[in-house]
């Protein structure tokens, strides 16, 4: 694989992270909603078990975003080691 090819599969990478950080994000937000709706209802499973997988999504997000960040260091730094920055990739 070429420098200019792994650095566009490094892009994607880091796009895709990106992409997952935000839908754990929703995931959050949408707990969130269960937790407001679960208000007026009561359920007693849900207020048990909801805090439960609200704490391994948020979890999760937290390992997400910071591979994200690593891995975007580590691809400035490819590109900059390999002096790619200087030339852009046509679109």
């Amino acid at each position: 694989m070429g420098k200019m090819e792994k650095m566009k599969v490094m892009d994607k990478v880091v796009r895709e992270l990106e992409d997952l950080a935000n839908s754990e994000t929703s995931l959050l937000k949408k707990i969130g909603q269960i937790e407001a709706d679960n208000i007026n209802l009561g359920n007693g499973l849900i207020e048990k078990k909801l805090p439960d997988v609200y704490a391994k999504i948020d979890e999760a997000l937290a390992d997400v975003t910071s591979l994200q960040a690593d891995f975007t260091a580590a691809r400035d730094k490819f590109v900059k080691e390999n002096k790619l920055d200087e030339v852009l990739p046509e679109s």
